[in-house]
């Protein structure tokens, strides 16, 4: 993977950049790829959402290089 993983990314682009994104948005418990949102919701606005800080999860994306 070449590209980083930003806050301002959707849902539904990160799914599509990583096969492991599915696991780490799970560990969160956010079920983003059933949720009509993953298309328009950028990531920071769904960590906000669940009350999650989307550092976090940022740090866990991007490991997945």
């Amino acid at each position: 993977m070449t590209q980083k993983f930003t806050k301002d990314m959707t849902f539904a682009q990160a799914l599509q950049t990583h096969p492991g994104v599915a696991g780490v948005l799970r560990s969160y418990n956010l079920g983003c790829i059933g949720c009509m949102g993953a298309q328009n919701e950028s990531l920071e606005q769904g960590a906000n959402a669940h009350g999650l800080n989307v550092e976090d999860i940022l740090r866990d994306l991007n490991a997945l290089a």
